[in-house]
């Protein structure tokens, strides 16, 4: 039978009250990018401010002060990383993947499918999200460093600064 543990529920509650109003408050601080999906690291950092969330609520034995630092040190590392991968190559190398190019001119290009981990029934999903009624109308669809697919597709050509850095 369900016991009623009001001192666990009210623990809990404040718990996730205050992990969350540490979160917003350093989001407004640190600004829009503090969720982002810009990047692998963005979200990384994201998923691990989730993970930080759910371990400050489901875990009682330890201090809340635990993940709340750890929430700040989370923000404070992507807010420090962030310029450095904009200024120094070697960085946003080592830490973004590369997009990757998986359709051009309505042809599917397989080998960097496998590279990029997707079959083709998840291009099809993400041609069918995008609106794609033919694949002879995609110009390019492009497996970003976030792995979102990114589906260009009409009459008009591309232009070759949307590829720019963009794994052939």
């Amino acid at each position: 039978m369900f016991e009623f543990d009001l001192p666990l529920i009210v623990d809990l509650i404040l718990r996730a009250f205050l992990v969350m109003i540490t979160i917003v408050l350093a989001s407004r601080i640190f600004g829009l990018r503090s969720f982002s999906k810009m990047s692998s690291f963005d979200f990384s950092v994201t998923v691990a401010i989730g993970s930080v969330l759910a371990t400050a609520v489901t875990m009682r034995d330890q201090s809340v002060w635990v993940p709340i630092t750890a929430v700040l040190a989370l923000f404070v590392w992507q807010m420090t990383i962030s310029p450095l991968r904009r200024r120094i190559g070697m960085i946003q190398r080592a830490i973004d993947n590369r997009p990757l190019l998986v359709v051009e001119d309505g042809k599917v290009l397989n080998d960097n499918l496998a590279r990029g981990g997707m079959t083709r029934a998840d291009l099809w999903s993400r041609l069918r999200a995008a609106n794609v009624a033919q694949l002879e109308e995609v110009k390019i669809a492009v497996l970003e460093t976030t792995g979102d697919v990114t589906v260009i597709h009409g009459s008009h050509a591309v232009s070759p600064e949307l590829l720019e850095g963009v794994q052939r």
